[in-house]
């Protein structure tokens, strides 16, 4: 899958609430963020922190980010997905960076629209179009071999274009 590169935005929609950071992302927070009355649906995608890789014990994860650059990419897929899909209301976007322990949530997407269709495909354009574009970088650190941890950088895009688990 090749991807191309978004259209610069330097703001966000009004509507539209982006953050990163090291504090726990919580689901209601961001579903209330992207609720209104015109919503049939509010579609919300959560990426947790898998004890597993490839077979692999994780013990647990780190995400690094450029930070001024990651955002303006969310703010450029949400005019992204604004165009694609008018009817959307609101599309917010929470990563967290730092230290994550498994069974944590690493990444909130959420978008609300009124009709569940558009709202599922503006929800799923939002996340893999993060995953590809977003400067945001994870390491997976595994349980120790040979009496030593072991902690690997995964490239995120790669890793869903290789189909990865």
């Amino acid at each position: 899958m090749t991807t191309t590169p978004l259209a610069t935005h330097t703001s966000a929609h009004p509507a539209d609430r982006f953050a990163i950071g090291i504090a726990p992302l919580l689901l209601d927070e961001v579903y209330q963020l992207a609720d209104d009355p015109a919503n049939g649906a509010v579609v919300i995608m959560s990426g947790t922190v898998r004890d597993r890789t490839d077979g692999q014990a994780v013990e647990y994860l780190e995400y690094q980010a450029y930070e001024p650059m990651a955002m303006r990419v969310f703010a450029a897929i949400g005019w992204e997905i604004r165009s694609k899909w008018a009817d959307v209301t609101h599309v917010v976007i929470y990563h967290r960076v730092g230290k994550l322990k498994i069974g944590e949530i690493s990444v909130l997407v959420a978008v609300g629209c009124p009709h569940r269709g558009e709202a599922f495909a503006a929800c799923q354009y939002a996340i893999d179009t993060l995953k590809h574009q977003a400067p945001i970088w994870k390491k997976e650190w595994y349980s120790a071999i040979e009496g030593k941890k072991l902690g690997i950088w995964v490239s995120i895009g790669a890793c869903e274009q290789l189909d990865c688990p």
